[in-house]
């Protein structure tokens, strides 16, 4: 686990991922999230968003990936990277508001969680909704998906 602060962001977690790795992946999700002061349901959250995101790259992209959670004024940024972005330091937390690949999404509330919990080939709409925020960039480099947690009700998560 890495904590570095730079202003009011602080990265709480960087580490890889790869099929053995998964259930490592879920535990440090969950220590970076109560560690900062998320609630349980919230974390419970999160970690469900980070390993669909996480498998998803292990089964259609590299094989392997990367994950960072960032703590932003208050709210979790998680952001999965599969393919070459996995592996470089130089990418941006954030995707270029001009780049027409990036698309930004927020579902309406559908049918519950529970519903479609353990069908196959609902990653994606389960991240949904999960996560406050939810964005993909695609480029032949590979994937990036940030997901976004508010911070709970009544207060900003503190910077570490």
């Amino acid at each position: 686990m890495n904590d570095e602060v730079d202003g009011d962001k602080a990265l709480i977690l960087d580490t890889m991922f790869d099929s053995g790795t998964l259930h490592t992946l879920r535990a440090e999700v969950q220590a970076g999230a109560s560690r900062v002061g998320f609630p349980g349901h919230r974390v419970e959250d999160m970690v469900l968003a980070v390993h669909e995101l996480a498998a998803n790259a292990v089964r259609h992209g590299a094989g392997a990936g990367r994950l960072r959670i960032w703590n932003l004024a208050g709210a979790l940024h998680c952001r999965v990277d599969d393919g070459a972005p996995a592996f470089d330091d130089a990418a941006a937390l954030e995707a270029d508001p001009d780049d027409a690949k990036a698309a930004e999404t927020q579902d309406p509330p559908g049918p519950s969680l529970a519903s479609r919990w353990a069908a196959p080939g609902h990653g994606l709409w389960v991240v949904r909704q999960v996560a406050d925020r939810f964005q993909i960039r695609s480029s032949e480099r590979g994937t990036t998906v940030t997901v976004i947690f508010g911070p709970p009700a009544g207060g900003a998560v503190p910077c570490l």
